[in-house]
């Protein structure tokens, strides 16, 4: 009998035969051949197929060019053009397939590998493929394009079922909003949300930086957050916080656990536990811990408050107004105060106290309804009391110092109290004493408007402005109640000693007759 009829006699036969047994073994289907080869001298029976070659198995259809068909092991070997088709989604093309149709476990090779499935197509050079499973992974570098984005790895591994995809080593995507370069990412197809597993750095199109360790991406919602030394940069300032979520929609941002936002440019650190910022209005508020730390040439100021506020109120210039309200203190080497809220504008340098405010300069102590003190260069160069105004300086172990009046607009020199001015009700009380330090009595002054020179802290002239009166008392001839202006009050007690003192709030409660106590809040 010729070859060629005993090859085609055995296609049909061995045709039907598959059709009858594939619903119940599973077997690999020849579904078409232009034709097929059969020598009984090869092992496992197997089979070569030729030209347009078709096969079947478990609802998933094989095309290529030619194929060896092992009928005994239920395996195949095709060669070129090969297309595995799965369902109405899943594609997959190559130049090789090795296929066992009983663990339905597929390798596909060639010069260029492709995996489709819906919108979404990877490429590499092999991939294997578990059809139980729905996994297919590449492990020498594979790249994988959607509509928005394009990534490339080392490693990857898709589930189709889930439509989760997972990469590793050398990690990036490339999209028109951002570059990620990361360790591991697992991306679903489905909900368009990436999380990042391992180190990730991410620039976006305006040229800031994100660092994380962990967090997501929803691109669909356009939502991200960032956890494990998180870190946001941009030009002019560094974001920074255990975990930060930020909203692209509506341009906000929340960071919580150990925040800071650092302000490069006006040299301005803000930390705290719990921080919001909002892109449009650039706005950012913090609380929990606040704590904002302003650098200088020669000092550095601490401030504390329950909430701290930075407002950029001109956008034409680099500078902030920084508001911070409710049990607020601050400490500098040169410079300490506590008040209730507080604004300071970068752009005028002027500090605004309000809520009981005390300042503290070397050995002064200011108070007022409402202080005002104007910086320059980090340095106090004068202040204003409005309301209620008090100087207070210590003389010795017992006596003090006094400046009192309506309103006070004081000037200092390299941080020294140098002169006073006093408008309405002006009343002064200072201790005169010998050049060797012998007191000879109090002098006690009042007037409408004064003007005071100060040396050390020390009152050393004083000019009377308007309807003067003035008496000098020996010391033996007064007592201890009239060495004090009424309203006296001593706050040296309270007084922030070193930048940890800032975060113990402590609430004066003020009564006549000069008695002062203090309590812890």
């Amino acid at each position: 009998m010729p070859k060629r009829l005993v090859s085609l006699i055995l296609f049909f036969f061995w045709t039907g035969i598959s059709h009858s047994f594939s619903q119940n073994t599973e077997k690999i289907e020849i579904l078409h051949a232009n034709s097929l080869e059969y020598d009984e001298t090869i092992a496992g029976k197997t089979k070569r197929l030729i030209g347009d070659v078709q096969l079947l198995h478990d609802g998933a259809l094989m095309y290529c060019d030619s194929a060896w068909l092992a009928s005994e092991t239920n395996t195949v070997q095709a060669f070129n053009k090969i297309h595995i088709k799965q369902g109405d989604t899943l594609d997959l093309y190559g130049d090789k397939l090795d296929y066992d149709g009983n663990t339905k476990k597929a390798v596909v090779t060639g010069r260029v590998v492709k995996l489709i499935d819906k919108d979404v197509t990877l490429t590499t050079t092999v991939i294997y493929y578990d059809r139980n499973s729905g996994i297919a992974n590449y492990l020498n570098g594979g790249k994988i394009v959607d509509k928005k984005s394009i990534l490339t790895s080392e490693t990857g591994f898709y589930h189709s079922k889930d439509k989760n995809m997972f990469y590793r080593k050398n990690v990036k995507v490339v999209n028109k909003d951002y570059t990620i370069l990361c360790d591991t990412l697992r991306f679903n197809t489905e909900t368009e949300i990436s999380y990042f597993l391992g180190p990730t750095n991410i620039v976006a199109k305006d040229s800031s930086k994100i660092y994380c360790e962990s967090g997501w991406n929803d691109s669909r919602h356009n939502k991200s957050q960032f956890s494990i030394k998180a870190k946001i940069t941009s030009d002019k300032q560094i974001m920074s916080g255990d975990t930060i979520f930020y909203d692209e929609k509506i341009e906000k941002g929340t960071a919580w656990c150990n925040v800071s936002i650092i302000d490069t440019t006006n040299k301005l650190i803000i930390y705290g536990d719990y921080a919001e910022y909002f892109k449009l209005k650039d706005e950012s508020f913090v609380t929990k811990n606040a704590l904002m730390v302003q650098i200088e040439k020669q000092d550095t100021l601490y401030l504390h408050a329950d909430t701290l506020r930075s407002i950029k109120p001109d956008t034409t210039i680099d500078k902030r107004l920084i508001r911070a309200y409710y049990h607020t203190r601050f400490f500098k080497t040169d410079l300490q105060g506590s008040c209730d809220s507080l604004s300071f504008n970068q752009t005028d340098s002027l500090m605004r106290m309000f809520g009981r405010p005390i300042m503290w300069s070397e050995g002064n102590q200011i108070t007022g309804d409402t202080i005002l003190v104007q910086l320059s260069d980090g340095e106090v160069s004068d202040f204003f009391l409005r309301i209620n105004s008090f100087i207070i300086s210590r003389h010795d172990s017992l006596n003090f110092n006094q400046i009192k009046g309506r309103y006070m607009h004081g000037f200092l020199i390299k941080n020294k109290l140098s002169k006073v001015r006093v408008e309405g009700n002006s009343q002064t009380l200072y201790f005169a004493e010998e050049n060797n330090g012998d007191k000879i009595g109090i002098n006690k002054a009042e007037s409408s408007d004064m003007l005071i020179y100060v040396n050390e802290n020390k009152i050393n002239r004083i000019t009377f402005l308007k309807q003067p009166t003035a008496v000098m008392n020996p010391m033996k001839a007064v007592g201890s109640t009239e060495r004090k202006l009424s309203d006296f009050i001593w706050l040296d007690d309270i007084r922030p000693k070193n930048k940890d003192d800032i975060f113990d709030w402590k609430e004066v409660k003020q009564n006549k007759g000069g008695r002062n106590s203090g309590r812890k809040r």
